[in-house]
């Protein structure tokens, strides 16, 4: 993990010509995301110096919170890059949640049926554009009652081996204690809390690049979470 800091990062990542992922509707909700945040929390966060500035990239995360999304996202958009998420296609029919991820371009992921892999194609496509995809590897947030990361699934295996592009592990915690529990519900903003963002090296997974057997996605998969853990 690199160096952690505590630091305020500046508005230049919304003042710079358009990036792969942003867009106005994105740009303002970022602003608004970090005037609340800096407002009821204090975030630590590490020089993300992993980071790829450019090209296509996959960035993995344990899941603990509802929060989990406005905190990395945060993170990652102040260090540079615009993430793109899969997320549960719930989401995209709830008011207001819904709306800003359809404006923000994030992918919506149908869960536990056959038509969940074809959120994989959008994810794949983005990925080719030079893009960065975030994507939490459990497929939902943790059900562990220490909120340690559950099994996961071969989908991020799925399209780092087809694709190649580098796959950045990142942690975070504090964001339970906003919005705790596996409910869509009102964040707990006071008193305020502390959320802390880390990022690892790259997992090593080019010795396994365009397998598609299933004990490649296995390895695949269990690198990646030792990553994220």
């Amino acid at each position: 993990m690199g160096k952690e800091l505590d630091r305020n990062r500046s508005q230049q990542p919304l003042r710079t010509p358009s990036a792969p992922g942003d867009g106005p509707v994105y740009r303002r909700l970022a602003a608004f995301a970090g005037v609340v945040l800096r407002a009821t929390s204090r975030e630590v966060w590490d020089d993300a110096a992993a980071l790829p500035a450019t090209g296509g990239m996959l960035l993995v995360s344990n899941h603990v919170s509802y929060a989990d999304v406005l905190a990395v996202g945060r993170y990652v958009i102040w260090s540079g890059r615009w993430p793109r998420y899969l997320g549960k296609a719930e989401l995209w029919s709830t008011p207001v949640v819904g709306w800003f991820a359809r404006k923000c371009g994030q992918i919506p992921v149908l869960r536990n049926t056959a038509q969940a892999r074809d959120a994989l194609a959008p994810a794949q496509a983005a990925l080719e554009r030079g893009e960065c995809v975030g994507i939490y590897p459990e497929g939902g947030r943790t059900r562990d009652p220490d909120l340690w990361p559950m099994t996961a699934r071969t989908g991020v295996a799925r399209l780092a081996l087809s694709t190649g592009v580098p796959v950045i592990p990142t942690a975070n915690w504090g964001t339970h204690l906003i919005m705790p529990g596996r409910r869509l519900t009102w964040p707990r903003l006071w008193p305020r809390k502390t959320i802390r963002v880390v990022m690892g090296d790259p997992v090593p997974l080019s010795d396994l690049y365009g397998r598609t057997d299933v004990e490649a996605m296995r390895i695949a998969t269990d690198r990646i979470m030792d990553a994220v853990t």
